[in-house]
């Protein structure tokens, strides 16, 4: 049965009391808030050479943080054992097997182009050289995709060659997408709801992953001097948190909203966290960022005066703990880049869990990168004030409680919810309830408001208002000065009663704002 045809109402915005200071707002805050969307939009319509030229002529961040260092009086730190940090980076027997299983796997399959499960899945990823150099498939070895690679990177090559840049091309419900970054070629090929705009920020995504691991400056480096550089041998072992991020972005709204969901905690017990980890690492004159996550959500983050983290570089430090058990058994010493915060050099980061007993994460990122047993002995008295004032206890109270749900709240009607505080790029959803139990039915709702946030966002045709009644549920979309709303009711729900249930909606968020957002943005 076909959906009714949808409704966008600007009218409704007058039924709808926006609030004088829209909920989770502060004038403090500890991300970049630059819409992440637009910015990437923007991004990706400059050419190879303009690019190349932006990441070379920019001063990199973290050698001015160095050169700072280097002027204070700071007091002189244990060197951490080359051969211990050595140990730490490397890949444990778990991951291991896995990659050998992938290896292993691929040499079994046949010819992907004539899998029909191969050609069934919706949305494909594929990274390669500019020479035509496979890198990267997502759901088959990229060795037995060398000739369609060929036909990707031929076309980037022809409509290059008309000093013109190739976005996407179209094709029945099908959308080719190409990002060309660099001395690389990235192409989603997807049968999803997504729009361009979308596909091509989660291209950008799975770049900054590999910059994450290699820096913008060596991945450069390398293709000058050989242009037909394999990169799968530096790129070794970090494939899962490519497939990792895939999988992360296709269930997750913070990526496409630009946000960060918080760890809802007692403004109280969250003051005492970001205390005691300011108390005990104010002395740490080379520490950036000091960032407590749990269930993928933010506890605290404790920034170094003068700097802000973006919320895509959030993300992909979000990625790389989801994807890494092994950060589980014991303190590693991890070398990351943080590609918007300075896409050319290393942090070195101190990523631990605070304990057996209290699952969430501490990192500790520096650059300087001989402060390992500084940093450990830190989280270590970390973990001892945090266990004296009950906050591992909160934090785990938190952690296991089930999500409040819209029925919890006293909206029946009202079945999930997205909002987002433009201010602060932090969100809040609460949790999933039915008819959205099952995979694909999450996949579905996701859908839907990734096509309201395109139509809000249109380049076209921008839009503040989107009222849709659809035959399984009736859809609310509303961007106002400070916040975005995305909501699901129930399917027969009216517009009056739409209104007043965001109307309460609002006035619960923002009665709760305080547990449920970051509202300062504390500092060394």
């Amino acid at each position: 049965m076909a959906a009714k045809e949808s409704i966008v109402v600007e009218s409704i915005d007058s039924g709808i009391a926006e609030p004088g200071i829209e909920p989770g707002a502060s004038t403090e805050t500890m991300l970049v808030t630059t819409d992440s969307f637009d910015e990437y939009e923007q991004e990706m319509s400059g050419s190879i050479d303009d690019d190349r030229q932006m990441k070379e002529s920019i001063t990199s961040t973290i050698s001015e943080i160095q050169e700072d260092v280097v002027q204070d009086d700071s007091t002189t730190s244990t060197t951490a054992d080359p051969g211990e940090s050595e140990k730490n980076l490397s890949l444990d027997d778990a991951e291991m097997d896995d990659v050998a299983h992938r290896l292993g796997q691929s040499n079994l399959d046949g010819d992907p182009l004539r899998c029909k499960a191969w050609l069934a899945q919706k949305k494909h990823i594929f990274i390669l050289s500019q020479a035509g150099k496979p890198i990267y498939s997502r759901y088959s070895s990229e060795d037995k995709l060398v000739t369609v690679m060929g036909v990707m990177q031929a076309l980037v090559s022809f409509v290059q060659a008309g000093s013109d840049m190739i976005r996407s091309v179209h094709a029945g419900d099908t959308n080719f997408v190409f990002v060309v970054k660099g001395p690389l070629i990235l192409v989603a090929v997807s049968k999803t709801l997504e729009s361009v705009s979308q596909l091509t920020l989660q291209l950008t995504y799975v770049y900054n992953q590999i910059i994450s691991v290699l820096t913008q400056s060596q991945l450069n480096r390398v293709y000058d001097q050989r242009r037909n550089f394999d990169l799968r041998r530096l790129l070794s072992g970090s494939e899962r948190l490519i497939d990792h991020l895939l999988n992360f972005m296709d269930r997750e709204p913070a990526f496409f909203l630009g946000a960060i969901k918080c760890l809802p905690l007692l403004p109280s017990m969250r003051n005492s966290i970001t205390q005691t980890i300011i108390q005990t690492c104010v002395k740490i004159k080379n520490l950036v960022f000091a960032i407590l996550l749990a269930n993928n959500q933010l506890v605290t983050l404790v920034r170094m005066n003068k700097f802000f983290l973006h919320p895509m570089d959030l993300h992909i430090i979000q990625n790389l703990v989801d994807s890494s058990e092994s950060l589980k058994t014991a303190e590693s010493w991890t070398p990351i880049c943080l590609p918007k915060f300075d896409s050319n050099g290393y942090m070195h980061g101190h990523v631990s869990y605070l304990a057996e007993d209290c699952q969430a994460c501490l990192l500790l990122l520096t650059v300087d990168r001989d402060v390992f047993f500084v940093l450990s002995e830190a989280k270590q008295k970390i973990v001892e004030k945090l266990r004296r004032t009950n906050c591992l206890e909160a934090i785990n109270e938190s952690m296991n409680k089930p999500t409040v749900t819209t029925a919890d709240i006293g909206l029946p009607e009202m079945r999930h919810v997205l909002y987002k505080c433009k201010s602060t790029a932090q969100f809040w959803s609460p949790g999933l309830q039915s008819p959205y139990t099952t995979d694909d039915e999450i996949e579905r709702l996701l859908g839907l408001y990734q096509c309201l946030h395109h139509r809000l966002h249109s380049p076209s045709r921008p839009l503040k208002l989107i009222f849709q009644q659809l035959d399984k549920e009736t859809m609310l979309a509303w961007v106002a000065s400070g916040f975005e709303l995305y909501v699901t009711f129930e399917p027969l729900v009216t517009k009056p009663d739409a209104i007043e249930a965001v109307s309460k909606l609002l006035k619960w968020i923002k009665k709760e704002e305080e547990r449920l957002f970051i509202l300062n943005s504390p500092t060394f």
